[in-house]
């Protein structure tokens, strides 16, 4: 399956085009370092005052592994429960059928327009795009969502897809498009974070109340009592969730959970590695349908769009097991200093470097498309630390590495020459003789081009890797030369000799 086809990878250029585009946007770079500042310092206080927060991860990960193991089963059961509550469930395999169903579910209604709840999956298959195509307005309800979807962007993070914004350019996007949408901003609307809340408040409130149909996506759904849960910190989508008649809600398939106790442990988890809160403002769980309370139509739509391939990866199937915290891109360091945007999918950061090559496919182009994202990571680990259910997430990276390697090797007639470079690096550091030769060489060559102390851009290919950080002089005596020097025994010193004069 293509990108095209399922719509998660958005991305032209690649991420290091776009990475070297977005290091040059001071502003950019500024708000991420206050955002994902905060937000690390949060979620590190809140985890710290369980004594049993290790425990939590550690069980939340086997939850997670068991649910995959046994996901076809878990989701017949999902199935069954939902349906016995009084919704309809449906399976989409891939973006272009999750969409036709949604669209086909809200023409039936006779509605012209949906009132949504901030979605992952809903961004990842395009759905507010296809039901425009269709004829049908998707109003965006959570507050950083308007944001995007009023500033005609893209959302840049997991938790706040406007992290990248600062209150002043959110004034002016409220200025210059409410208007266009509904009911204009104020008239001399300030950049105070509780003026530009009110001003969405005001401007939503109407859509809500006329709102027949709402979609949502989902947090976990439990497979034996059918209830889905989603969490969230505004209460737009509490207003979703429970006025419309029709509620249709896009699951990725992985979002099951066996039971509903399990959910003890993840809404524990989940605020902390999110927002740094200790219990979500906003849980609305439902099951199926309420006469007389809530929506009357409940639509349930199990999205796979690559999920099943995943699931297939014995290392890469650990990324299944994400609960969109965002916990991963706050303490990234590659993402605090690129944004969202430069990833060029749905889900950026050290996530979506592993979870969207796998969901569209690894062409094994390293420089173009999802082939390049999981080379997006100096793998220092702090993504691994910070992971509430444990991902190992350098080592998908690295997985995947290999895999993308692999892939552009089948791919091509001639080796690259990077392979030529490594062949050649093989050759040499296998024969002793070979290496010492190699090491002298490079020391005399470095010497006689480095001017006061520094060597400055290295000849070929090499002046790549010079013109973005400083090349160290090689030192002057070799690791194996001062070895010999200062660990070879000698006469006096050998065993036999130390023996001798042992016994004298």
């Amino acid at each position: 399956m293509s990108g095209a086809d399922n719509v998660v990878w958005l991305g032209t250029p690649a991420f290091p085009q776009a990475a070297r585009t977005a290091l040059g946007d001071t502003q950019l770079r500024a708000n991420l370092r206050r955002a994902t500042g905060t937000i690390r310092d949060k979620r590190l206080a809140v985890a710290a005052e369980l004594d049993d927060w290790e425990e939590l991860r550690e069980t939340a990960a086997a939850v997670k592994r068991h649910t995959l193991r046994h996901l076809d089963h878990h989701l017949l059961r999902l199935e069954e429960a939902v349906t016995a509550a009084g919704g309809v469930v449906h399976w989409a395999a891939d973006a272009a059928e999750a969409n036709r169903i949604v669209t086909e579910l809200v023409r039936a209604t006779g509605a012209g327009e949906v009132v949504k709840v901030k979605s992952m999956a809903t961004q990842e298959i395009g759905l507010n795009e296809a039901l425009a195509d269709a004829g049908i307005r998707a109003y965006e309800t959570d507050l950083a969502e308007l944001i995007v979807q009023l500033g005609r962007d893209r959302p840049s993070h997991i938790l706040v897809p406007a992290i990248h914004r600062n209150r002043s350019e959110i004034r002016e996007i409220f200025q210059r498009e409410m208007g266009e949408w509904g009911r204009p901003a104020p008239e001399g609307l300030s950049d105070d974070p509780r003026d530009l809340a009110e001003a969405a408040r005001l401007h939503l409130r109407e859509k809500f109340l006329r709102a027949k149909v709402a979609v949502s996506g989902a947090n976990f759904a439990a497979a034996d009592t059918g209830t889905v849960v989603v969490v969230e910190s505004e209460g737009n989508g509490r207003m979703c969730l429970t006025l419309p008649e029709t509620l249709i809600t896009v699951m990725g398939i992985e979002k099951v959970l066996p039971s509903f106790a399990d959910l003890e442990v993840f809404l524990q988890l989940l605020p902390r590695s999110s927002t740094g809160e200790r219990m979500n403002p906003y849980t609305s769980l439902w099951s199926g349908i309420t006469e007389g309370d809530g929506p009357q139509n409940f639509h349930l739509v199990l999205l796979d769009n690559g999920r099943t391939a995943t699931l297939a990866d014995e290392v890469g199937r650990q990324a299944l097991a994400c609960i969109r915290c965002s916990a991963c891109l706050n303490v990234c360091p590659v993402y605090e200093r690129t944004g969202g945007h430069a990833y060029g999918s749905v889900y950026p950061g050290p996530i979506g470097a592993v979870l969207t090559p796998q969901l569209v496919g690894i062409d094994g182009d390293i420089k173009s498309g999802a082939a390049s994202l999981p080379f997006a990571s100096t793998l220092c680990g702090a993504c691994y630390e910070a992971c509430p259910v444990k991902i190992d997430i350098p080592e998908v990276l690295v997985h995947l590495r290999a895999e993308v390697v692999e892939a552009g090797r089948r791919n091509r007639l001639l080796p690259t020459t990077e392979a030529l470079a490594m062949k050649a690096a093989g050759a040499v550091m296998s024969s002793p003789r070979r290496l010492a030769t190699a090491q002298k060489l490079a020391a005399f060559g470095a010497r006689l081009v480095a001017r006061n102390g520094r060597i400055g851009a290295l000849p070929g290919p090499l002046a790549r890797w010079s013109d973005s950080r400083d090349t160290p002089l090689p030192p002057r005596e070799t690791l194996r030369a001062w070895w010999r020097r200062t660990r070879t025994p000698t006469h006096e010193d050998s065993p036999a000799t130390a023996e001798r004069k042992g016994r004298r």
